[in-house]
């Protein structure tokens, strides 16, 4: 008797039980995502809709919101502290996610060769990792504060000058960024050293028999083969410098002036303690917008997201 024959006999088709099989595996792995994909909706979409909704009225908190099209976003065209805290969150960025991916690897290099108590030195760099923002700026105060800070007291324990970390607006911005460096760079480094770790020894063991040396290893060997997590890292980086909010908030507020003030905190001063709140809407929307613009630059003009050449 035949399979076919069989399956006639007993009244089930060949190609039912395969497909029956494949509709409840989809049916059990859409189970699996469906709680996640619930508070992702719940905790992420829709406060993007509502907020998205939001930028079009004027509202203060009270009554009714007040429909007024792209007023909002007229004003921030003309709004100079907008663009001031634009031009502060870029340069930020700029600078702040170089230093981290180059310091990242840096370390993920170090630390994956052989070094003393390379655990307890991994432990002090990602040990900012489990702080949380409002804490690691608490603790950044008590650094670069002008009147009692650990800073101040060394320099002047040396006869240097004290340093307006809080008072100039420069130096309150090289303070938020040195935190952010401090707070992100242990991140990087553990990223990279998962990508180090996977690659062959044999690489660098027929390098060194080529006689390669070490910048020429580090130049064809590690770089392009850990892109991948540079991809990551770099579009990580660049979305956590734009929604930049705790350190800052924390250390300077946004001042002197709006010496510090980035997208983010002029987003939370505009909807919260001015209580313009159709406005501070309307400037993380432009957040979301810039965040996602650079993530599909990054995404369409990189070549080593995937593979490495």
């Amino acid at each position: 008797m035949t399979v076919a024959s069989a399956g006639g006999r007993f009244g089930v088709a060949p190609a039912t039980r395969p497909r029956r099989a494949r509709v409840r595996e989809t049916l059990t792995g859409y189970g699996f995502i469906a709680p996640n994909m619930l508070l992702m909706g719940l905790f992420l979409f829709v406060p993007i809709i509502f907020a998205v909704q939001l930028s079009f009225t004027r509202f203060q908190g009270f009554g009714d919101p007040e429909f007024v099209g792209l007023a909002n976003y007229s004003r921030m065209v003309a709004d100079p502290v907008f663009w001031q805290s634009l031009g502060n969150t870029l340069l930020f960025t700029a600078i702040t996610v170089p230093v981290e991916l180059i310091g990242g690897l840096g370390l993920a290099v170090l630390l994956n060769s052989v070094l003393p108590a390379k655990g307890v030195f991994r432990t002090i760099i990602v040990l900012p990792l489990v702080i949380s923002g409002v804490a690691s700026g608490m603790i950044a105060v008590t650094i670069f504060s002008e009147g009692s800070g650990i800073i101040n007291k060394t320099l002047q324990a040396v006869g240097l000058s004290p340093v307006a970390w809080q008072s100039d607006g420069t130096a309150a911005f090289v303070s938020v960024m040195i935190t952010a460096i401090w707070l992100r760079i242990g991140f990087n480094m553990v990223i990279y050293l998962a990508g180090l770790q996977s690659v062959s020894p044999e690489l660098y063991e027929a390098a060194r028999l080529d006689g390669a040396g070490r910048w020429q290893l580090f130049r064809h060997i590690t770089t392009p083969l850990v892109g991948p997590s540079t991809f990551f890292l770099l579009i990580m980086n660049v979305i956590a410098s734009f929604q930049v909010f705790d350190i800052v908030f924390v250390m300077t507020g946004g001042g002197p002036g709006f010496s510090t003030s980035v997208l983010g905190t002029y987003a939370y001063r505009n909807g919260f303690q001015i209580r313009e709140q159709g406005y501070g809407a309307a400037l993380g929307v432009v957040i979301l917008l810039i965040t996602l613009l650079f993530t599909y630059i990054q995404w369409r003009t990189s070549r080593s997201r995937d593979t490495v050449e």
